[in-house]
């Protein structure tokens, strides 16, 4: 059967969506792993990662669901909310790859500024102090912070930020495009008729 009738629409659609079960699992995995192992401490950066996990899980849910059971309604949903995740995602991985170094400057020290326990993780995980200046009378959590021997965060975060977003924007780019194949996908596969299951009816 060439790779354009009801059952082959429907096993791309599982398989899509068995992708995104394994990446919201994975997900979660991940900050749960981070948080058990001290390596972030902060819960509003643990709290999202797990609300993002869960609800690409749910996703997903309703998307295999209504694939196994050309589920109408699901189907239309799932098409719906998967178009602006798309919209949203790809708006995002665009700007991530778009930023400058000046750009990236000032949006680290307006994270850096407003967040504190981010910040204890990055002081003691990349062992530096203060974002551009140390200053002996807050407290730090590096290590080299007793012997008074450490350097501002900043440059350090500076030279990996530039990789890390043109990382997060390609990954967020290669997944928004298989957003759009499953919103395409849906839309085809729910004019599509199971011809062995009745071949007189048209879902």
């Amino acid at each position: 059967m060439v790779c354009g009738g009801f059952t082959c629409s429907k096993n791309c659609l599982c398989a899509l969506n068995l992708l995104y079960t394994l990446v919201s699992l994975l997900l979660i995995g991940i900050a749960a792993w981070g948080i058990g192992f001290g390596l972030i401490s902060s819960f509003r950066v643990v709290g999202v990662a797990i609300a993002v996990g869960i609800f690409l899980f749910l996703i997903a849910l309703v998307g295999l669901i209504g694939a196994v059971k050309h589920h109408q309604v699901l189907l239309f949903f799932y098409m719906i909310i998967l178009l602006l995740v798309f919209i949203v995602q790809f708006s995002v991985s665009c700007a991530c790859l778009a930023l400058n170094k000046e750009q990236q400057r000032q949006l680290l020290e307006v994270g850096w500024n407003n967040t504190n326990s981010a910040r204890e993780d990055i002081e003691r995980n990349l062992n530096c102090c203060g974002f551009r200046n140390i200053n002996s009378s807050e407290t730090c959590s590096a290590a080299c912070f007793k012997n008074n021997q450490c350097l501002p965060c900043a440059p350090i975060i500076e030279e990996y930020s530039g990789m890390v977003l043109r990382f997060v924007g390609g990954i967020g780019l290669f997944f928004s495009f298989t957003e759009i194949l499953g919103v395409w996908l849906t839309y085809r596969y729910r004019n599509q008729k199971d011809s062995r299951a009745n071949p007189s009816a048209f879902l």
